[in-house]
């Protein structure tokens, strides 16, 4: 028997020889380097598994086929936090020992062989190994849930992405490191198992226990590998192309699945079309896991979700839902093809995978759900990343990566939605058809293969210069249909258009562009410089972006375009024309400037016919000019005076940017002394929109897009105490409540029926009881956000404990209703002393460097805005060690955010102030 540890890079290997002497000989690790050699390559695993969900532990063994590309004597893998024995090299020549040295701060292990392993010859390695079933949410981790009649049920799932397939098995834990998988579970009867392939026979094996044998899978990654051991049940279909689509979940939750298993059916068939490609399994299975941090992941052929993200009730959830869930399902699905049928090499291109899907979440629903109007939330993304871009301590899309803390920091908005972003503003460049033609022409060439940012850049370029690769139908329509066309467009004609000198500048620098546009008759000056949050202007220099302008006019709606490649630029219009509107539809992710008398004349054109401009224009032009007060470019006065227009807005879009810009001012002021400003500002706010909340009926009924606008202001109006609205919904709770719950509300309003109930201790403990006893997940949601805005202090601290404590609240919720009591004005300080109290446990439970914790971090403490609380944040920050956190981007984000919150409060206020005393005064003139 061996035992392995290490010191630095000394590992200690103790054999203990027959009789009973033992000697302590001091080896070094045979490698020095966080990435893995690439001497060994493994082709196949064979891995069997018994996972005891009594004991709360699994062992196995698993034997890895392996291809020598160098001779060696050693095998380096990844192995972490597990026993690893009986280690054997099978050879043609027969079975010999391996030493095992192991490497903990790397997860390293190296299998020491006497004789060198031959470059071009195949070898097997076998290993035993045992471990505990992981208390986190990652690698191979116990989950478990309570039953109606109150009896916990556990289960064993797996989430391995980004680097915990080791915390598993031994593996070589790396993206490009490709395998087949052949996989055996063992388990008790009363359970089932599943996993990335079909199952092809189930064992009996002596005293009771059924082993299921799983069919070999496609060549992929480590983390991509996923089972299940559990008490589920499943609905299934086929799809046209003959996939087999199951939805999973607990017994007593199988009938909310009827929206995702059709959804799945709908989308797997798009993407097979769209992509030209075929699914390549038999079948894809999707299961609602009961604990479960990320939203949701794409493992091959066994995609997992949360609850929230895959169960639906037509009864008990909204608008919001049905679209949210279908866009969670389109995500994973999209991966299917971008992600696991071509990976990324190494995770500083994770944009490749998160980007393209979750852009292909609105292209594909588009298409099978039109009625869901996802057009109208994708632009909410692009300025959602640009909140995150407009810092210094931002990172290019792709990034240089190595350690696992940096790899989860990857999954971040930039990666996700700037990735989008950016492939949306190339597919509006390059046409639509064209782009189509060119990513389908990008997974054809990289099918089961591993990519960089080039090799999509190449697969975009001269995308009718044949070569001799088979690029479908698709390609063949595209380019006979091209060659009949005199004159092609200078936007995709491959001599003229280098798609990587464009979207190099996009991808390998942080950051977007400010382009500054100023009108003088025909003439348009245009230049260029980074939009950043910043007092240090020279952070500014040194960037220069290759950036598609569109551009109407007064005068015109067709859309003209203009390729900005250098700092300063001048363009002509055709004719002279009152307005100008850059950026149409905000298609590209760039913010526009208009210098002079620009602005003016988008404001006179917002206050008499704002339908001139679509409501995508109007939505960007909001944010665009609230945010250009941040850096000097625009007077908050201009903003405000802008914003007046909104008394008239009716679409989704238009409105909801109006609040994103409007309710952070007093929401910064919330967490300071000065209530008579705040309250002011927040009038002016329900003054605007009065008309349009007046005109929400109480109902269901309407377009998504208006029953999810519907459900936002009149929570809006019952948070912000509108009178008409805290009557209505007074009388609904009453009523709802006298009925025991039973009285079915409409969907859309019960957030603020529910807001207005748990303002007292006996609405706020009815609300509690139906959350407790519920079963419908987005009712659970919905209950619990709630909650979470009420006044009751003692309240909040003990929903944040519950949730901590993982009981009656998941402990997967904690982080979402912390950041809700964080943006409660009476909650915000028991939020941050709640996460300073626990902050070593949630690093644990949640990960160094994951979205979770960088969310947590970030929400948190946005709205600050005073040197004091700055100075507390950072105290507490700078004690922590690298282990702890101390590294993290989240917290260089933090510092950079309370400091802009700073300087726009010393700028602005007396601004604010000022302007509001002026509209007041002109009010009182016009009565």
């Amino acid at each position: 028997v061996l035992f392995a540890s290490a010191l630095a890079h000394v590992s200690i290997i103790v054999f203990f020889n027959f009789n009973s002497l033992n000697f302590i000989l001091l080896l070094p690790f045979p490698w020095g380097r966080m990435r893995l050699p690439k001497t060994v390559s493994p082709l196949h695993y064979d891995l069997s598994l018994h996972p005891n969900l009594t004991t709360m532990d699994f062992k196995g063994v698993v034997r890895i086929q392996l291809d020598v590309q160098e001779d060696t004597g050693a095998i380096v893998l990844h192995a972490k936090q597990m026993q690893v024995s009986n280690a054997w090299l099978l050879a043609p020549e027969g079975a010999r020992p391996l030493r095992v040295l192991e490497y903990p701060r790397f997860h390293q292990l190296a299998l020491l062989s006497d004789a060198v392993l031959t470059r071009g010859r195949k070898y097997e390695v076998q290993l035993e190994f045992a471990a505990n079933l992981s208390d986190s949410f990652h690698g191979f981790y116990k989950s478990s849930y309570r039953t109606s009649t109150g009896e916990v049920r556990v289960l064993a799932s797996t989430q391995f992405e980004a680097t915990y397939a080791r915390a598993a098995f031994p593996c070589f834990d790396e993206p490009a490191f490709k395998a087949n998988f052949t996989i055996q579970i063992i388990r008790e009867p009363r359970h089932i198992s599943i996993s990335n392939m079909p199952k092809v026979k189930t064992v009996l094996l002596p005293g009771g226990l059924l082993e299921d044998h799983f069919d070999t899978s496609v060549k992929m990654s480590t983390y991509l590998v996923a089972y299940i051991v559990s008490d589920f049940l499943s609905v299934s279909k086929t799809t046209r192309h003959g996939v087999k689509i199951s939805v999973y979940a607990v017994p007593e939750k199988i009938d909310q699945t009827a929206f995702a298993l059709d959804a799945a059916v709908q989308l797997l068939d798009f993407y097979d079309d769209y992509f030209d490609i075929p699914y390549p399994l038999p079948k894809q299975d999707l299961a609602a896991i009961p604990d479960f941090q990320s939203g949701a992941m794409e493992n091959w052929g066994l995609t997992t979700y949360r609850e929230t993200g895959l169960l639906f009730d037509p009864d008990k959830s909204s608008a919001s839902d049905r679209l949210g869930l279908a866009k969670v399902i389109a995500h994973e699905l999209a991966h299917q093809w971008f992600g696991n049928l071509v990976t990324m090499e190494w995770w500083n291109d994770l944009w490749l995978n998160e980007g393209f899907a979750k852009f292909m979440e609105y292209v594909s629903l588009r298409v099978t759900y039109p009625e869901l109007q996802v057009d109208d939330i994708f632009l909410g993304k692009c300025f959602e990343a640009m909140e995150v871009d407009s810092l210094s301590s931002s990172h290019p899309v792709s990034t240089d990566v190595e350690n696992p803390t940096q790899i989860q920091e990857m999954f971040d908005d930039v990666s996700y939605d700037k990735g989008a972003c950016i492939l949306n503003m190339l597919r509006d460049f390059l046409t639509p058809e064209a782009f189509e033609v060119g990513i389908i022409r990008y997974l054809k060439r990289y099918s089961y293969q591993n990519t960089v940012n080039s090799h999509l850049w190449e697969s975009l370029s001269n995308i009718c210069n044949s070569d001799d690769l088979d690029e479908g139908r698709k390609h063949k329509e595209f380019c006979s249909e091209r060659s009949l066309q005199s004159g092609a467009s200078k936007w995709y004609s491959g001599d003229e258009l280098d798609v990587r000198a464009i979207m190099d500048t996009w991808t390998l620098q942080e950051g977007f562009p400010l382009v500054t546009v100023e009108v003088r008759g025909r003439e348009v000056r245009l230049s260029q410089e980074r939009y950043l949050k910043t007092a240090d202007r020279s952070l500014t220099e040194g960037f220069l972006w290759q950036i598609p302008l569109t551009y109407m006019t007064s005068a015109s709606n067709t859309i003209h375009r203009f390729l900005l490649k250098t700092k300063t630029d001048v363009l002509y219009l055709p004719e002279e024309a009152d307005w100008v509107k850059f950026n149409v539809d905000m298609s590209g992710f760039y913010m526009v400037h208009y210098a002079g008398e620009g602005w003016n004349s988008l404001i006179r054109l917002l206050q008499h016919n704002h339908t001139a401009l679509s409501s995508n224009d109007r939505a960007s032009l909001i944010h665009n000019v609230f945010q250009l007060v941040s850096t000097g470019n625009v007077r908050l006065d201009t903003a405000l005076e802008l914003s007046l227009y909104l008394s008239r807005e009716t679409e989704i879009m238009a409105v909801t940017q109006g609040f994103q810009e409007l309710v952070p001012l007093y929401k910064l002021m919330e967490k300071r002394d000065m209530a008579a400003l705040e309250n002011r500002m927040k009038d002016y706010i329900v003054d605007l929109f009065r008309g349009l909340i007046d005109r929400q009926e109480w109902t269901d009924s309407g377009s998504v897009s208006e029953r999810v606008l519907r459900s936002y202001l009149l929570l809006f109006g019952s948070v912000r105490n509108y009178a008409p609205c805290v009557t209505k919904a007074t009388q609904l709770f009453n009523r709802w409540r006298d009925s025991e719950g039973t009285m079915s509300l409409p969907v859309d309003v019960t957030m603020a029926v529910f807001v207005i109930g748990a303002r007292t201790p006996e609405g706020w403990d009815f609300l509690f009881e139906e959350y407790r006893r519920s079963l419908q997940m987005s009712l659970k949601s919905r209950l619990k956000s709630a909650m979470s805005i009420s006044h009751l202090q003692d309240k909040l601290k003990w929903m944040m404990e519950q949730s901590l404590h993982g009981e009656v609240m998941k402990t997967q919720d904690l982080p979402g209703v912390v950041v809700s009591i964080s943006k409660n004005p009476r909650g915000y300080k028991l939020a941050w002393d709640f996460l300073r109290a626990n902050w070593h446990t949630l690093i644990k439970k949640f990960e160094l460097g994951s979205s979770t914790i960088s969310h947590l971090v970030i929400e948190v403490t946005n709205q600050y805005s005073t040197r004091e609380m700055l100075d507390e944040v950072r105290s507490f920050f700078g004690s922590l060690t690298e282990e702890s956190g101390a590294k993290m981007r989240c917290i260089r984000q933090t510092y950079e955010t309370i400091e802009e919150n700073i300087r726009w409060m010393d700028k602005n206020l007396p601004l604010l102030q000022a302007w509001l005393d002026r509209r007041s005064r002109r009010q009182r003139e016009d009565l």
